[in-house]
């Protein structure tokens, strides 16, 4: 919700502080570029702290950066406090999967993964009509004021509830040997040159430049589909509010479905890795569905095409932000997905700039057509990980 509160309310907030398409892009690109820069060291703050109390100290941050926004009096207000924004959130996206390589099996991890990502867009699938609500009722203001606030409640259970494994006081034995069932990773590591060996790592640039191509469409559905919604079909927000939830409904089943159908290929007898791969194939043969959008006759059927690919991307998304703990030992993870996520927000800085300028000077059709060629291209450098330094081949 925090993400996507100023996507919803952009033509709103547009016209009460007089701010144009290129402006409001820049104000996304200032989110986008502190995202970006704070992963690198967000990863290290993960491995340094430890997941439970980075992961505090993170959407701590993150939500009282929102709550600054409703303060937003001015274009360079706004910007400012996204960035602050920007600055917060890439902890979730490292301590996350550190939790998640700290409590499951192989076998587990992609559908955790699938559940947790859908988290985030349910978020998103429930912010359109909440925050229409909230906008027509109130202000746009208090938007913020409540979505923050949410995020400082989490905080007090994830503090009194998670545990590593380790120091869990209601874990049994067997089952503390059940999560340490697992493969060698991949990729090997030294403790004492992280940095260097992470970005010696083939593996580690592979994937952040399948982040930086394929990312960017999410951030489009994220940022700029509610807006497309009402300058180009033209509808009101609480018309937007109605329907734009479909496509963050589609983008949460495909966070766990994608898991869960790579958990299945594992028990088959197929490998992790090559698991995660199969999916990611399938869903970049539906995400050239993406120029039919501006094609589509009516505002529903534009955003069903727009909800097949939302589910598409999410369920890529889980199946590659998986490889990177299938690939990586658990002392780097933090530090590996910044690297990795990094590319994640250059690719939305570099789209960004050229979406608004597009929807400016011509339309979103070109938009839309750029994004159908993402996933596949991206999916030409994934498949050539292999086993051991990849991905195919069966398990034993």
């Amino acid at each position: 919700m925090d993400r996507q509160n100023l996507s919803i309310l952009a033509r709103t907030i547009q016209n009460d502080l007089h701010i144009s398409d290129i402006q409001y892009a820049n104000v996304v690109q200032a989110f986008l570029l502190a995202y970006t820069l704070s992963y690198l060291l967000a990863g290290r703050v993960t491995d340094w702290l430890g997941t439970r109390a980075s992961m505090a100290v993170f959407i701590i941050w993150w939500s009282v950066s929102d709550m600054l926004t409703s303060l937003s009096r001015s274009l360079w207000s706004l910007g400012c406090f996204r960035f602050l924004l920007g600055i917060g959130e890439p902890g979730n996206y490292t301590a996350a999967p550190k939790a998640v390589a700290e409590w499951f099996a192989p076998k587990e991890r992609a559908l955790i993964i699938g559940i947790y990502t859908a988290g985030a867009t349910l978020g998103a699938t429930l912010a359109p009509p909440l925050i229409a609500f909230l906008a027509s009722r109130f202000n746009w203001h208090i938007v913020f004021l409540c979505t923050g606030s949410l995020g400082l409640c989490w905080v007090i259970p994830w503090l009194w509830m998670y545990h590593r494994p380790e120091e869990h006081p209601r874990l049994a034995p067997e089952d503390l040997r059940l999560i340490r069932s697992e493969s060698e990773p991949a990729v090997r590591i030294q403790r004492r040159n992280l940095w260097s060996d992470a970005f010696r790592s083939r593996e580690t640039w592979i994937l952040t430049v399948a982040r930086l191509l394929t990312d960017p469409v999410w951030y489009f559905y994220l940022f700029w589909f509610p807006k497309y919604l009402g300058d180009a079909r033209g509808m009101t927000l609480i018309e937007v509010g109605r329907i734009a939830w479909i496509v963050y409904l589609a983008a949460d089943i495909g966070c766990v479905l994608g898991g869960f159908l790579s958990g299945r290929l594992i028990r088959r007898g197929l490998s992790p890795a090559a698991s995660r791969v199969r999916i990611m194939a399938i869903a970049a043969v539906l995400l050239p569905l993406s120029p039919l959008v501006p094609r589509a006759p009516t505002p529903l059927l534009a955003v069903l095409i727009g909800a097949i690919a939302a589910f598409a991307h999410l369920a890529w998304q889980t199946c590659l932000s998986t490889l990177v703990v299938d690939l990586y030992p658990k002392h780097i993870l933090g530090t590996v997905f910044g690297i990795v996520a990094a590319g994640s927000g250059l690719g939305g800085m570099i789209s960004t700039n050229i979406i608004g300028r597009l929807v400016t000077h011509y339309s979103y059709a070109p938009v839309f057509l750029f994004m159908g060629f993402l996933h596949p291209l991206a999916f030409l450098l994934v498949r050539g990980l292999r086993k051991g330094r990849a991905v195919e081949g069966r398990q034993g």
